[in-house]
């Protein structure tokens, strides 16, 4: 599989721009280091969530509540105990997952929609705890400042080690996709009944999927910590869920790379969002970012369902296509 990832045209791609963004805190200031390590924090949420509903037609519409899992996880130990920073980072990804196993438990019976709608609400009730368990998770104002390690304390250091992160799980995610599971997945995704039928075990894959994606949102809520140095029942809230489904479709849900792209473009408008005041009669603009979020969705839905990798994929298909048609004929 490793030499099959290196065969692959994009690879030397991906490696000139990994090279450049190892390069880019010696030229920029310290905001845009800032910016570019929440792009790659949800980069990597959105492409934990693809792993579900991209390649494995999983609907997990409250993805968002893993992520904060993981975080909370993380940043309760890092805040209120005295346990080392590196079993903090490790138990964030594998409460994520354990979390993610005893929802997905509940919802594996169900059909695609009525999955969702349960995970929203067992996803509701998490964030109702973290909302309202002030003693432990300091309520709807959260925890502030938490002691990050020194190596990776500073802006440009966390950068890297998120960076590095996200590399790895990059990787990781790549090789679980190519592997026999992850082509099962995608059968399962294409045609579920034909492979119950062949004697594939659908569910207990499917259960698989969802565990491995939340592990990788788990991760993601990690670097959260690492990156803002805080908590707050926001992670765990629906909003996000639907930020993240919208980042895959955006970049296309059923590439590889494309949830990367639909994030940071997500990340780039709603910043820009947040920096307007107003806009004649309408004051507070980043208030109506929920608005902002559903009109984008309806754009999706009946302009580009494919998203963007998703249709130049499609186009490019179209003209090689094309182009062997026309070979043949002369």
């Amino acid at each position: 599989m490793f030499r099959e990832m290196i065969r692959q045209k994009s690879f030397g791609v991906s490696v000139i721009i990994f090279g450049v963004l190892l390069l880019a805190p010696s030229f920029l200031p310290r905001f845009y280091i800032y910016f570019l390590a929440v792009i790659f924090v949800t980069a990597l949420l959105a492409m934990s969530l693809n792993l579900c509903v991209g390649h494995g037609m999983i609907f997990q519409f409250h993805h968002g509540v893993f992520y904060g899992v993981g975080a909370y996880t993380a940043g309760l130990l890092l805040a209120k105990t005295s346990l080392p920073w590196w079993i903090a980072f490790m138990a964030g990804p594998l409460a994520a997952a354990f979390t993610g196993l005893l929802i997905g438990l509940f919802c594996i019976r169900l059909n695609r929609l009525y999955f969702g709608m349960l995970q929203i609400s067992l996803g509701s009730l998490i964030w109702a705890i973290a909302f309202r368990w002030y003693d432990l998770t300091g309520g709807d104002d959260g925890i502030h400042g938490i002691p990050i390690p020194d190596f990776i304390a500073s802006t440009t250091s966390s950068y890297y080690f998120v960076l590095i992160v996200l590399g790895i799980c990059v990787v990781l995610m790549y090789l679980i996709l190519k592997s026999p599971f992850g082509s099962t997945l995608q059968a399962i995704r294409d045609n579920p009944e034909r492979c119950a039928a062949v004697g594939i075990h659908v569910r207990r894959h499917q259960l698989k999927a969802i565990v491995i994606a939340t592990f990788f949102g788990g991760v993601a809520g990690v670097l959260f910590v690492v990156v803002e140095g805080s908590i707050y029942p926001g992670l765990l809230f629906w909003v996000l869920s639907l930020e993240i489904f919208i980042m895959c479709l955006l970049g296309g849900w059923f590439t590889f790379a494309g949830p990367i792209l639909g994030a940071a473009i997500i990340v780039s408008l709603r910043t820009f969002v947040g920096t307007i005041q107003n806009i004649g009669p309408i004051e507070n603009v980043g208030e109506y970012w929920t608005l902002i979020l559903g009109v984008i969705l309806i754009l999706l839905i009946f302009f580009l369902p494919e998203g963007i990798m998703g249709y130049n994929y499609r186009q490019l298909f179209r003209s090689r296509m094309k182009y062997s048609s026309e070979s043949q004929v002369e």
